[in-house]
């Protein structure tokens, strides 16, 4: 049987669901994997999805209804997420939470069960008593294989679970809330599907590939580019216990996988251990490298390229697009730093203020549509009456990302910024990334993310929050020297802040909004 026929049929969707189809001679293929440990196969995870869905039948639970996941990162992370939206709707959520972000978020979400590690401190387990909610232990043997488990409970009923459907609700996840009240996004099994082929055929996944997974299994960066987009090519995906840049290089040394997807700071925290692993890195040859969740810095990607020897894929993605919107190509197509390609899936316009379709090289909110686009957000009407439009000349219902860009000639995106965060100081509006993106060129800036500071006259001033390289010296003087040459007078940062370490998010992405109060500028 031919690789391309083999792979097809190891991924056939069962009516667009995630439940995994493999012809028998496929049985050994790996599918989950960690280091040091034995792979999951593909028939071993088929096999457990058909386990997990009479198991939570027996709990009561079916398609419609929803299932929390309180795991660490790492294989048993993995599968249950395959097998539990599969046949109900997966809420996956940070382990690092504390007793009251689980009440908030256990609360919003009322899940009929609550899936923890039956050796696992959280504080998830007290929130889940006091709301009610059943709490449902998976258990992994010494010696089984990366990804197996089973689920202890008691059961309520007897029979075994119905598939679920390509319209019911796969994956469940939040906003981050960084402005507002985080927002519920219910993502369909079609959905999914969507979003992990169009991964797929973007970065010509095969059953060859092997995926290196450091993002956390909470998000939907991993859960869709790392794991679902490598299942359903037939690859392997390797599920670290979560990014660790000193274990980074033994990990690719171990495992040797063919591609890892990050964000842009773990980028940077690998290369800075990269001169200590040089022979690891020449001995295990990567196909590509996928950076997504953040704008990667031109320096950034043009360093990975020439360190690991392999093109650097830039992404574009956000929760409630399943993840890819856009991507660069793949070589021989180009591959233009600074811009996240071009669509990668789902269609991809610019919309004026007024509603309407941009021309090309109009500036405009970047608008898409397609299969692996939410239908909208859970009980909110006013973000869906607000997040989605209608375009007064087709008819079409696009949804509004909130990011500013505008195309080339080539049909390569680049993003001008966040709407919320562009800064109005004084009536001119500046792109807080266009900023970035000048003093990042400064050879002694390792990180830099420019925000909106509060000012009694302009409204708003510029600020920047910076973090140099080891050794290196640089005053605030300096640096706005450096700014004048390239940026008009308007756009230099009149307050400078130099820091050890920019606060990220949970995923390591660097925070802009509301960066003033959390550096006590305000």
């Amino acid at each position: 049987m031919s690789p391309t026929r083999l792979r097809s049929i190891l991924v056939r969707p069962a009516e667009q669901t995630l439940m995994i189809e493999h012809p028998d001679d496929a049985s050994s293929t790996a599918a989950i994997g960690a280091p040091g440990r034995e792979p999951l196969t593909y028939a071993a995870l088929k096999a457990l999805q058909i386990c997990t869905r009479d198991d939570l039948a027996r709990c009561g639970i079916d398609a419609r209804e929803r299932v929390a996941i309180v795991l660490p990162n790492g294989p048993a992370m993995a599968s249950c997420f395959m097998c539990v939206a599969a046949s109900a709707a997966a809420a996956p959520l940070n382990p690092g939470y504390r007793d009251a972000e689980f009440e908030f978020y256990l609360s919003d979400l009322e899940p009929s069960a609550l899936i923890v590690a039956h050796d696992q401190d959280t504080a998830a387990r007290d929130v889940a008593a006091r709301l009610g909610i059943r709490v449902i232990d998976l258990v992994e043997g010494e010696n089984d294989a990366a990804g197996q488990f089973a689920l202890d409970y008691a059961p309520v009923r007897n029979g075994a679970g119905v598939a679920a459907t390509a319209a019911d609700t796969a994956l469940i996840l939040h906003t981050s809330g960084t402005t507002s009240r985080p927002k519920i996004v219910p993502l369909s099994q079609a959905n999914l599907r969507a979003s992990a082929q169009h991964i797929a055929t973007t970065l010509a996944l095969t059953l060859e590939d092997r995926c290196l997974n450091v993002m956390p299994l909470f998000h939907i960066h991993g859960l869709i580019a790392a794991v679902l987009a490598t299942l359903c090519s037939g690859g392997e995906v390797i599920c670290s216990s979560g990014f660790n840049a000193v274990k980074f290089f033994g990990w690719l040394d171990v495992t040797k996988p063919t591609w890892y997807t990050a964000v842009p700071t773990m980028h940077q925290l690998i290369l800075d251990r990269v001169e200590r692993n040089r022979d690891i890195v020449r001995q295990n040859r990567l196909r590509f490298i996928r950076s997504s969740s953040a704008s990667l810095p031109a320096p950034v990607m043009k360093m990975l390229e020439e360190t690991f020897d392999c093109p650097v894929i830039e992404s574009y993605g956000m929760t409630e697009a399943c993840h890819q919107m856009t991507s660069n190509p793949l070589p021989p197509a180009p591959r233009k730093a600074g811009s996240v390609g071009l669509a990668a899936g789902p269609e991809v316009q610019l919309m004026t203020a007024d509603g309407r379709i941009a021309a090309t090289a109009t500036q405009g909110e970047i608008v898409i549509r397609g299969p692996n686009v939410t239908a909208g957000y859970e009980n909110n009407q006013q973000a869906n009456e607000t997040g989605f439009v209608v375009d007064p000349n087709g008819g079409a219902r696009w949804f509004r990302t909130g990011d500013l860009g505008v195309f080339d000639a080539d049909g390569y995106l680049r993003i001008d910024g966040r709407i919320k965060e562009i800064i109005n100081r004084g009536g001119e509006k500046i792109s807080p990334k266009e900023v970035d993106d000048v003093l990042m060129e400064h050879a002694s800036i390792k990180q830099i993310v420019t925000f909106a500071l509060p000012h009694a006259k302009l409204g708003e001033d510029i600020a920047a929050a910076v973090v140099l390289e080891e050794g290196a010296a640089l005053t605030d003087t300096e640096l706005r020297d450096f700014a004048g040459q390239r940026l008009a007078p308007f756009k230099v940062p009149r307050t400078i802040c130099f820091v050890d370490e920019i606060p990220k998010g949970t995923t390591g992405k660097l925070q802009r909004i509301g960066l003033a109060e959390k550096l006590g500028l305000v």
